[in-house]
């Protein structure tokens, strides 16, 4: 086991102390509390050290007992609210897995003011009267605005309002017990003919991502392999059907399926409540059972509408993914994210739900025209920014050569940083939030636009160029790095402007965004190319200013 001591941060009432007990114990580790360290050394209590000697002198004894105990091995340690501020006592945590108990402002004011502690200044107004659970998760939350960028650079995060206290406690330990592993830049490339497995921690199985030219015709084959038995229910799009809906139909016959087949219109449009309905009354006037499965054939709208369906009727039926698109192969179809879009926005409902299997045939991108091949580069060009400078570099060799860069060797190692991500991170808590680099603008621009005008690589690329700026804006990522981003996307064909837009629309859009927590954006951004960040404290002028520049 690599870690050997675990800093638990984040706003008091979010339950360190006692979370960190539980799983220290768990465990067989030590526990500290470095506020309780501080309180017997000084021989008075937290109040009072603030009461007398102002935070600056607390931050001081903060940050040396932090130094102290960064000497212990096997050990997990509560700290105070304020300590991931003080530069002194981040150097003490940088020793460590920093796990962040990311609480909502309410949900610790109860917490707190269950717990009792009358004198706690915390607890009271200006005037010393107690506060009650709205005026303190007010308090709370202003606490959380100006703390959040430092709790933004922990390593992981556990959403503590969904799990009691022991369900905290497991899901630290199983934080600690994964992360000798859990950088999915550190994989061997996979090679061109490959087959790359997504364990996800809460799934009870694992599948396989097929990668291989002629994979469709072995489609039947490889559901056979992984056991069903049903009926194959085939679903596509009234452009791929044509195409591939018959060797895909011949496939599953050959393997033994009984296939029934639907196909609904082409294009991002489909993709709503609408069509899912439509889909139900397919499904179930053919009296589907819970033994049949569901394969989608098609691109990124075909397997996210069909996975939902699939998730959703008769609570959940088997499903496999046959991708048609670049963007489908190294995004859409592998991850278990499953949805439509709403008028308010991009995949704003959905579900997490994982395939059966994923088989890719790269053969069946000779049917693409450049544009949508360019579309599923943005995406693979993205993993290489966020977490594989090797990747990247590959691909900046030979950019604007789009057919070398669509090949199984570039498809099978995207598709390996994704299953890596995902298998870490299922339902997007923390590592996983990194896939949405450019993401935030794009899927505004799309919205705004109007699903179709821009195809969804496209806003994401002009997403990048965005968060690029924003990265070097505050400091993260330098304009010679931003300037090499901006040269590969460009090469390669990809957008770096959406014109006809009103600047102001698509700001408000981003506030609709999957990642909004708190009423704040939580946005992706490069350090430098190989790694990205999640930040919550950007200036909101700067992102203003940003938008206007991809807006021109």
């Amino acid at each position: 086991m690599a870690v050997e001591r675990v800093f638990l941060i984040g706003l008091s009432g979010s339950g360190k102390s006692t979370a960190g007990k539980l799983a220290a114990e768990r465990l067989g580790w030590a526990f500290a509390d470095s506020d309780r360290l501080i309180e017997e050394r000084e021989g008075r209590t937290i109040p009072e050290i603030f009461g007398a000697d102002g935070e600056a002198a607390f931050r001081r004894l903060e940050a040396a007992v932090l130094a102290e105990l960064v000497h212990e091995r096997r050990i997990v340690i509560a700290t105070g609210g304020g300590a991931p501020t003080d530069r002194r006592s981040q150097a003490a945590l940088a020793e460590g897995l920093i796990v962040w108990l990311d609480v909502t402002p309410e949900h610790a004011a109860r917490r707190l003011l269950a717990a009792g502690n009358e004198d706690r200044p915390l607890l009271q107004d200006e005037r010393g009267l107690r506060l009650d659970v709205v005026g303190l998760a007010a308090k709370l939350h202003l606490m959380r605005q100006a703390r959040l960028g430092a709790y933004e650079r922990s390593d992981r995060v556990v959403a503590v309002d969904y799990y009691p206290p022991d369900g905290v406690a497991e899901r630290i330990v199983e934080l600690v017990l994964a992360t000798p592993a859990a950088s999915p830049a550190r994989f061997d490339p996979p090679d061109a003919a490959s087959t790359v497995k997504v364990r996800t921690k809460s799934a009870t199985r694992e599948y396989e991502i097929v990668v291989q030219a002629g994979g469709l015709a072995r489609a039947g084959e490889v559901c056979r392999r992984l056991g069903l038995k049903g009926r194959a229910f085939l679903l596509s799009d009234s452009g791929v059907a044509p195409l591939y809906g018959g060797p895909a139909r011949a496939s599953l016959e050959a393997a033994g399926f009984v296939v029934m087949e639907h196909t609904f219109a082409a294009g991002e449009a489909q993709k709503n409540l609408a069509t899912v309905e439509a889909v139900y009354d397919w499904l179930l006037a053919q009296r589907v059972e819970r033994s049949d499965f569901l394969v989608c054939l098609g691109g990124g709208v075909v397997t996210d509408l069909g996975g939902y369906v699939a998730a959703t009727v008769l609570r959940g039926i088997d499903f496999v993914h046959i991708p048609t698109t670049l963007l489908g192969m190294v995004d859409a179809a592998v991850g278990g994210k499953t949805g439509v879009d709403h008028p308010r926005g991009k995949n704003l409902v959905g579900a997490f739900a994982q395939p059966r299997a994923v088989i890719v045939d790269p053969d069946v991108l000779r049917s693409l025209d450049r544009r949508l091949r360019v579309e599923g580069l943005a995406e693979l060009l993205k993993h290489g920014l966020i977490l594989d400078a090797g990747l990247w570099r590959e691909l900046e060799t030979i950019a604007g050569d789009v057919a070398a860069a669509s090949t199984p060797h570039f498809i099978a190692r995207s598709v390996a940083i994704k299953a890596a991500v995902v298998s870490e991170d299922e339902r997007e808590a923390d590592l996983r939030a990194l896939l949405n680099y450019g993401h935030t603008v794009g899927h505004a621009i799309e919205s705004v636009a109007g699903y179709g005008v821009y195809l969804h690589g496209e806003a994401v690329a002009i997403g990048m160029r965005a968060a690029g700026l924003i990265s070097v804006g505050i400091g993260l990522l330098s304009p010679d790095e931003f300037d090499r981003q901006q040269r590969v996307l460009t090469a390669y064909g990809l957008p770096e402007r959406a014109t006809d837009l009103d600047a102001g629309l698509v700001l408000e859009a981003t506030k609709s965004d999957k990642k909004v927590r708190g009423g704040s954006v939580r946005w992706v951004l490069l350090e430098r190319i190989g790694e990205a960040v999640v930040r919550a404290d950007v200036p909101a002028g700067l992102v203003q200013e940003a938008i206007q520049a991809v807006m021109a």
